[in-house]
């Protein structure tokens, strides 16, 4: 059993909450996207609203165990200022004196912003004493980052077993539920969208959506793979060598198990890997010597869009095509349309998070499908069937 954080008697109490506010901040210390802050408010806010005293802990970028003002969470401390009416106070340190003295200034309702946990390399190797000394901290143990839910890390994992008051964030509990319903007990027909460069690491991902899955639409980089494995030529798209004996036995066994899984049938070619690169459409059994496949065609776009608008559930996980040049953006863009239209029809529809999460904010529809994951890594391995370290740690 996970308790929720609504099951928390939290007054006066000090919550220790884990947030991912990973964000990506510009050189001059302006964050360019506040998703993740902003999603774990609901949180935040439940509990500050409760009298608690909220500790944050997060990690930013990879400093590699050692502080590095750059990947310091203080501009993350200033923003978060901007998004909430509670006292916002930063501790340029996350654990000892620094820490503690910043924790005991403030009132019940205060926020308490921690330095980045990943000054320490004792974050990522989950190490006793480190955990001790952030257990020290706090009376309750909240997780909400999702986005670091699959990494066991002190902070994420270690720390919940010193506490018997812990509970999942309310982010956390859309994520799972959102997830683990699309995955769980789909409304059908339930199909899954997967793009992205290569098969290598969607392979766990294809295997365990055959079992559950009516369709499964392939596009991006590696749909390349699968013609190689029919015998296509290719040109010179990105292929895997190694792996192309596995994507015909993900065929096969696609066709054993009665899953329809669909191939893009035409393609938007280009004679250089470069937006102003010279382009054209052709079937895929026709890609010249030289050309390189960077989207799905718009004959392949119809027969999605199709398919996406007959489903009731959906879960997307890769683009479509080189979606950051904006002449390879059509097949990504007919995707998140298509599912900003089956979400009006009544679909669930989910975003895996990553590149896919990039591209349906980059054409400002996130907020027409039914959720967007704030976790790339984590929601690939919540669809490969994989325990997330993070979660289990919350148990009971």
């Amino acid at each position: 059993m996970i308790r929720s954080v609504t099951d928390l008697d939290v007054q006066g109490k000090k919550v220790l909450v884990r947030v991912d506010f990973n964000v990506p901040l510009h050189e001059d210390g302006t964050i360019t996207d506040d998703k993740r802050i902003v999603e774990s408010l609901p949180t935040i806010e439940n509990l500050t609203s409760r009298g608690a005293i909220v500790i944050l802990m997060s990690h930013l970028g990879r400093p590699k165990g050692k502080r590095n003002l750059a990947y310091s969470l203080a501009p993350v401390a200033a923003h978060l200022r901007t998004l909430t009416t509670a006292h916002v106070h930063f501790a340029d340190d996350c654990i000892g004196e620094a820490a503690q003295s910043v924790i005991a200034s403030a009132n019940p309702g205060d926020i308490v912003l921690l330095e980045n946990v990943r000054f320490y390399a004792e974050e990522e190797a989950n190490d006793a004493d480190f955990i001790k000394s952030l257990a020290h901290l706090g009376d309750m143990y909240v997780n909400d980052a999702f986005g670091t839910a699959h990494r066991a890390h002190a902070t994420t994992t270690g720390i919940a077993s010193h506490f018997t008051e812990r509970a999942a964030g309310l982010l956390m509990q859309k994520e799972l539920q959102y997830l683990g319903d699309a995955l769980g007990k789909p409304q059908r027909p339930f199909t899954a969208i997967l793009g992205g460069s290569k098969v290598s690491g969607k392979i766990d991902v294809i295997r365990q959506l055959m079992n559950s899955c009516d369709t499964i639409l392939i596009g991006g980089g590696m749909m390349f793979t699968f013609y190689k494995a029919m015998g296509y030529e290719t040109g010179s798209s990105l292929v895997e060598a190694d792996k192309v004996s596995l994507a015909k036995d993900i065929l096969d066994a696609a066709k054993a198990q009665n899953v329809r899984l669909l191939l893009p049938t035409d393609a938007v070619i280009a004679n250089a890997f470069s937006n102003e690169a010279e382009r054209t459409i052709v079937t895929v059994d026709h890609i010249p010597a030289g050309w390189m496949g960077l989207d799905i065609g718009p004959a392949t776009c119809a027969v999605y869009t199709e398919a996406i608008l007959s489903s009731k559930t959906i879960v997307w996980n890769g683009p479509m095509g080189v979606f950051e040049m904006s002449n390879f953006a059509a097949g990504t863009l007919a995707v998140a349309q298509a599912l900003t239209q089956a979400t009006a029809q009544g679909a669930i529809t989910v975003i895996g998070g990553g590149d896919s999460a990039a591209a349906i904010a980059q054409f400002g529809l996130e907020k027409q499908v039914s959720h967007v994951s704030t976790g790339g890594g984590a929601s690939l391995e919540f669809l490969e069937g994989k325990p997330l370290p993070g979660v289990e740690a919350l148990s009971l």
